[in-house]
């Protein structure tokens, strides 16, 4: 029997969302802050592979499962999650200054019909500066990603305003992040508004950037235009910047929410963006859209939204994505889930002869001859 789904689900169940993900980063911090601690969550949980193994932007990778932003917000449980047995961690989003997110609660909603939630947190954090110092001195065993933003004041700002302040959000971290990822299409702040839509302001953000982040590498995440010549204008942005290492998507503006089983009378009172299993399949026809598109030598994509299993993770790579994040399966399967998605695949590689993982990525995807 699963621990967590018989025992710990329902007690984090019965209270409010977002005060059950404050209590579990605060556990989990105070866990991770000892040897003895994080010695014991790698027992607990930990599987690694050689065949897992992803080099992906200059970056090793000790497996390809990672923890995306919007988790842990403000790098108070990292270190016991690194333990957990992602690939990588991703801290934020953070922004240049503090913010306390959106004023309105709830604003964290459980729909379990769904195996799904939905978010309207509107990326509180506090601050590029707060976040840096408790996040310097850590040596994590894989890569840490900061994510970036812009600071939430509830409306959109000027695109120089909103450049200059991811370019100083970046700033601190210097020295402590093996990488940046960009998170230009927030749905739950700026009332979902991006200035990078436009590729002429995506490649004035990365200009900017460079002078700060030199060849730290960055991963994008922008919203998946549906045509070729929109990602064509999209990869042209990103072109004059070697440092731009990959790629992620979300699209704000996709309503999943005909789609869900929750009825509409429970969702009319849930303001916010969904996350869910049913975001898989959008998600897997961009991974496949976008490999026939990119460099292969340059970019690599990151699979991210409704991913639950191995299998998930499996189909995705081997549409295009060299790396996979999952977030909202934890809420619904716990802490093991890491685990055995990383052993799932792995039996899988075996199943279809892949000698490694990296030997699978693409493989269902019509565009799979190099370029």
């Amino acid at each position: 029997m699963n621990l967590y789904r018989a025992c710990v689900r329902p007690l984090l169940f019965s209270v409010d969302a977002e005060r059950a993900h404050r209590a579990t980063l605060h556990v989990a911090g105070a866990v991770g802050r000892s040897a003895g601690g994080r010695a014991a969550i790698r027992a607990l949980c930990a599987f690694e592979d050689p065949r897992l193994r992803v080099s992906a932007g200059g970056i090793d990778f000790p497996n390809p499962v990672g923890l995306p932003a919007g988790f842990d917000k403000n790098g108070v449980a990292t270190a016991a999650l690194a333990a957990l047995g992602f690939g990588s961690i991703d801290v934020g989003s953070i922004s240049a200054q503090p913010s306390a997110g959106n004023p309105e609660r709830p604003r964290l909603f459980r729909i379990p019909a769904d195996r799904g939630l939905i978010v309207f947190y509107g990326v509180p954090n506090d601050g590029a500066a707060a976040v840096a110092r408790r996040l310097a001195g850590i040596h994590l065993p894989v890569p840490l990603g900061i994510s970036l933003v812009e600071t939430n004041t509830g409306a959109p700002a000027p695109v120089d305003t909103v450049i200059r302040e991811m370019v100083e959000a970046a700033r601190p971290f210097l020295g402590s992040a093996t990488y940046f990822a960009l998170n230009l299409n927030c749905p739950n702040s700026a009332g979902g508004f991006s200035h990078f839509d436009d590729p002429v302001h995506l490649r004035a953000l990365l200009a900017g950037l460079r002078e700060v982040v030199g060849a730290v590498p960055v991963f994008v995440r922008v919203t998946p235009p549906s045509d070729p010549a929109g990602i064509d204008a999209v990869l042209d942005a990103l072109d004059p910047y070697p440092f731009v290492k990959g790629l992620s998507f979300y699209d704000p503006k996709k309503d999943l929410r005909p789609r869900l089983r929750t009825p509409a009378s429970e969702l009319a009172r849930m303001r916010g963006s969904v996350s869910a299993p049913i975001a898989r399949e959008g998600m897997q026809a961009t991974i496949r859209e976008w490999y026939r598109r990119i460099d292969r030598k340059r970019h690599v994509l990151v699979g991210c939204g409704g991913i639950a299993s191995a299998e998930d993770a499996y189909r995705t790579i081997r549409l295009g994505a060299s790396l996979v994040q999952i977030y909202t399966a934890l809420v619904y399967e716990g802490p093991g889930l890491v685990g055995r998605v990383k052993r799932g695949l792995v039996r899988l590689l075996e199943r279809d002869g892949f000698a490694h993982v990296r030997d699978a990525v693409g493989v269902d995807n019509a565009a799979h001859a190099p370029r």
